[in-house]
């Protein structure tokens, strides 16, 4: 059974950070990308940055460049995303999603909620 599971959500405070994981299960990790996606209610979903199999390529939003980075391993089939300076405008909720050819899984997602 496919699984991506997301933790580390939650309420902080402006400026702060938090750091994403999302454990994967039930399939091959490593020979596929990750994303990390964010939505707002009522707005269209967000590429925030995607990691290649290997991780030796990373890509981000120009909204979080410069801020949040990327990561896995693949030993753990866990893929990261550290967040710093956060802002009002990042609250959302994200999710992972693992993607190879024309197979996708996604996660439930976690809430983050930046606020004072």
């Amino acid at each position: 059974q496919v699984q991506l599971v997301e933790s580390g959500g939650g309420l902080v405070q402006p400026g702060g950070s938090l750091r994403l994981s999302c454990a994967a299960s039930g399939f091959t990790f490593n020979f596929y990308t990750m994303y990390w996606y964010r939505q707002v209610t009522g707005k269209e979903r967000e590429l925030v940055a995607s990691i290649t199999t290997s991780g030796d390529n990373t890509n981000y939003a120009d909204s979080v460049k410069g801020r949040f980075t990327i990561s896995r391993d693949n030993a753990k089939n866990t893929v990261y995303l550290q967040m710093n300076a956060l802002t009002a405008e990042d609250t959302a909720v994200y999710s992972c999603t693992a993607r190879r050819l024309w197979m996708s899984y996604w996660g439930q997602g976690t809430p983050v909620t930046v606020s004072s």
